[in-house]
């Protein structure tokens, strides 16, 4: 019951709306791009980016997509299609594994929450691995954390199978996390109740199974380079140890960098969270049902463990963190089903009036960010749209603090706040994304390229964001220009004066000059140049004609 509720809540969240809007330039019309190239190259081995082997990220997400892809046709919503079925069988999969535990409305809370989140509204509705990894991270510890109970290896062999899925996902870190979850779990709660340990058998059978799943593709891949281990040391060594040890394309941050994201992303019930801990503190050190305090050890290990981790990484996203938010979720249930049983107190119904007061705090800081930032004309499309979802979360918070006061209301009261949270974020989906595309200008660029193209022409981009949206939208290969000037290919880009001249005719988005600033665009070596179009601050020119000096 609590798995098919958590599946349709997740549903009701991220279907609505996924096709809507372009792919977001960066991560996903690179991912979109890989996944397309699958099928551009019939190569479900190597993975391509730009015609060029791209070894940065493990293959599940792009076979995923590509799949999705040949199903539907290349588009936002095949693309995102695979983050949003993982939200889907992730809210569904943490109903199942709490509800077994406590009981069924614990579970359904457990997934009502985790899927209600802004966090899994967001990972779930992306081009990106993430959705993929969180799924598969829960489902391995959730899976061992039933074997440690009963003692059967079946369920080992099933949490090292979803862990091996998740080495496909995105390499290491998938293991890595669930066994640093499920280690410390198990010496803890074995200090209180009888734990059983995997025997010999059952570790041997687990690590038959990861590897069953998670070998064949990096075997498979480094035989096609003549067994190099290069692609490999690309792989885990740049590109996941390297992403601990270094900061990767300049994403650092603080070693608090991840309590901000916590709090935004387990909106609007983070304004439980606080209580939910003092709650689950107090119950494991009094007398609480072994099933209960079982599942307040595992979320406190699975909240703390993760969070250092990741907080101790030089690089740094906000989707790293997104695979602790079921131990947010687990928490904050157990806390609402308590309040149930026991009747509500002082604490639950000022964390419920918190809410608004968020809301409001919220609303001031988004008013500050659009004064201080000069974006008033660029926040007129969608402002209206904020404010309207922000007094209707509002006015929902209130009731919410009104039926949390009643024991026999009490347990409505995170039914509503969910319904007001699927209402606010489906209604974002809806109008925000389409109205997000004016903002977006290359797709629209490229879309002139793709109608008015020629057998021969090149694309090209210079001194603008939105490259990888230029070569979704258009096809491999685009180029990117190096500054001219430098007729070198180095890390900024290819010779412009080689790319213009090396075709007959060349497509070239650049940006838009500043205002006041004159309206030149670079040299043409020798041939002639026509501006086709102009789009917020980038422009595209044909480079055409004989001669090129």
């Amino acid at each position: 019951m609590a798995a098919i509720v958590g599946g349709l809540i997740a549903a009701l969240i991220v279907l609505p709306g996924l096709g809507l809007g372009t792919l977001w330039d960066n991560s996903e019309t690179t991912y979109g791009e890989v996944a397309r190239e699958i099928l551009l190259r019939h190569d479900w081995l190597i993975m391509h980016f730009n015609g060029s082997k791209y070894f940065v990220q493990p293959p599940l997400y792009f076979w995923l997509a590509a799949l999705c892809a040949k199903a539907f046709g290349v588009s936002a919503f095949s693309l995102r299609l695979p983050s949003a079925l993982a939200t889907i069988a992730l809210s569904a999969m943490t109903g199942y594994a709490v509800s077994r535990q406590v009981g069924v409305r614990a579970g359904v809370y457990a997934a009502l929450l985790l899927s209600t989140c802004v966090m899994q509204a967001v990972i779930g509705r992306l081009a990106i691995m993430d959705a993929l990894l969180d799924l598969t991270v829960s489902m391995a510890i959730f899976w061992w954390f039933r074997g440690l109970q009963s003692g059967r290896a079946r369920y080992h062999a099933y949490g090292a199978a979803a862990a091996g899925f998740g080495f496909l996902a995105k390499g290491f870190v998938a293991p890595v996390v669930a066994l640093l979850v499920i280690i410390p779990y198990f010496f803890w709660n074995r200090r209180h109740e009888r734990t059983i340990a995997p025997s010999v058998r059952s570790c041997v059978l687990a690590a038959a199974v990861f590897l069953a799943v998670s070998l064949p593709w990096p075997v498979l891949l480094s035989s096609t380079e003549g067994f190099s281990m290069a692609p490999l040391a690309i792989l885990f060594g740049q590109y996941t140890i390297g992403r601990y040890t270094g900061i990767i394309e300049n994403q650092g941050g603080p070693l608090w960098y991840y309590l901000p994201v916590i709090i935004l992303g387990f909106f609007p019930w983070f304004a439980f969270f606080p209580m939910a801990i003092v709650r689950g503190t107090q119950l494991l050190r009094g007398s609480v049902d072994p099933a209960r305090a079982r599942l307040l050890r595992l979320a406190f290990v699975w909240m703390v463990l993760p969070l250092a981790f990741f907080s101790l990484a030089q690089t740094k996203l906000p989707n790293y963190v997104a695979l602790e938010f079921p131990a947010l979720a687990l928490l904050t249930a157990l806390y609402f089903d308590d309040i149930v049983t026991t009747g509500p107190n002082r604490a639950a119904v000022i964390s419920a009036a918190f809410v608004p007061v968020t809301i409001g705090g919220l609303a001031i800081a988004i008013a500050a960010f659009v004064s201080d930032n000069k974006l008033h004309a660029a926040a007129a499309a969608i402002l209206p749209v904020l404010s309207a979802l922000g007094a209707a979360i509002f006015l929902f918070a209130l009731v919410v603090t009104v039926l949390i006061a009643s024991r026999s209301t009490a347990w409505a009261a995170p039914v509503v706040l969910a319904a007001a949270a699927i209402v606010a974020m489906d209604t974002a989906a809806i109008v925000l994304l389409p109205a997000a595309e004016a903002f977006k200008p290359v797709p629209r660029l490229a879309a002139i390229v793709q109608r008015e193209r020629l057998p021969g022409d090149i694309v090209a981009i210079q001194n603008t964001r939105g490259g990888n949206a230029l070569l979704f939208y258009t096809a491999p290969k685009v180029e990117v220009l190096a500054p001219f000037g430098s007729r070198a290919r180095s890390a900024d880009g290819v010779d412009p004066h080689a790319a213009i001249c090396n075709a007959p005719r060349v497509w070239v988005v650049a940006p838009l000059p500043k205002t006041g600033e004159p309206q030149t665009f670079g040299p043409t070596f020798g041939r002639q140049r026509r501006l086709v179009a102009s789009d917020q601050r980038a422009v595209l020119l044909l480079y055409y004609g004989s001669g090129c000096d």
